[in-house]
């Protein structure tokens, strides 16, 4: 008998059909088990034989008995439907609740004040899944880096990735008392000029401002003060008295509850380039990780709760 060589892929059906057929003491009650017909079942169990060149079993009309190769290949094919049923099982425990490592990456100064303080509340709900949190400013690869859930702060994103937005981002303009008591609280946007203010300064962010009160809108230049690439930075040269502070609202929202900083012009709202949303993006397909989804879920209702105190003047 001359053996033929297909795909490793093609015989698997012929395998488990045969394995089937020992267990069950012959052709017709494998055919029950299985659901087949009887002519369907032996041609299974002939084209594995045809595939490997050998006769596996000696058949009478009477019994079926094992050949030698025939046994070796019946142990083979047990333990290739043992790995089978693991790996259903596999599927069975991750479907039914979340669980595994979950990769997350996020800004840096997001991830360190608004994220990470609500990533214990996730894990005590889900003990079965471990995180991996990598914060970074810069765009992130889902696919190529092996990232479940990036978060990302822009007015919009591309297109190609699924994602929902979480929260809008706003700009805040903070000062400490100290700063203020000594030169003095801008009344209008104007004044800012007055002053030395701290700001992101690079790609869309720099010293033109468009604040909007009602249906009045002011545009102003900041002093050339101060440019510094983070806003916890920023934020820090604030508490010490160094200025008028450009942050997201994210940034300030524990020290101005605190009563470290306080806001500056708080009736007045910043625009672009100093708005836009904070997403959650994740790589789009018809079978989302369940702990993929628990977690999405679990930053929106956060994010709606606004579990954190609000910004006060």
């Amino acid at each position: 008998m001359s053996a033929t060589k297909p795909t490793d892929i093609a015989m698997l059906e012929e395998m488990a059909v045969f394995a089937q057929v020992v267990d069950s003491g012959g052709f017709s009650a494998a055919a029950r088990k299985l659901g087949m017909a009887v002519p369907s079942v032996s041609r299974h169990v002939s084209r594995l034989e045809a595939h490997l060149g050998e006769r596996l079993l000696l058949r009478s009309t009477r019994s079926h008995v094992l050949t030698e190769i025939g046994q070796q290949v019946y142990t083979a094919c047990q333990a290739l439907l043992s790995q089978a049923r693991e790996v259903h099982a596999i599927a069975d425990r991750f479907s039914a609740r979340p669980a595994g490592l979950l990769r997350v990456c996020a800004p840096i100064v997001f991830g360190q004040t608004w994220l990470a303080p609500r990533l214990p509340g996730f894990l005590d709900a889900h003990p079965e899944v471990r995180l991996q949190l990598t914060l970074a400013d810069r765009m992130v690869d889902l696919i190529d880096e092996g990232v479940d859930v990036t978060l990302r702060i822009a007015p919009a994103l591309a297109p190609g990735l699924a994602s929902r937005v979480l929260c809008p981002l706003a700009y805040v303009l903070v000062a400490s008392p100290a700063y203020l008591a000594a030169h003095g609280t801008p009344a209008q946007p104007e004044d800012l000029a007055a002053h030395r203010c701290i700001y992101l300064g690079y790609g869309r962010f720099g010293r033109q401002l468009q604040l909007h009160q009602g249906e009045q809108t002011a545009e102003v230049a900041l002093a050339d003060g101060v440019q510094v690439n983070n806003s916890a930075a920023i934020l820090a040269m604030v508490e010490a008295g160094g200025g008028i502070g450009l942050v997201p609202d994210f940034t300030a929202r524990a020290t101005l509850h605190a009563g470290q900083v306080q806001t500056v012009l708080p009736q007045w709202r910043i625009g672009e380039p100093y708005t836009g949303n904070v997403h959650i993006a994740y790589t789009p397909g018809r079978h989302l990780a369940l702990k993929v989804r628990a977690f999405i879920d679990y930053l929106v209702a956060a994010a709606a709760a606004d579990t954190l105190p609000p910004p006060s003047a």
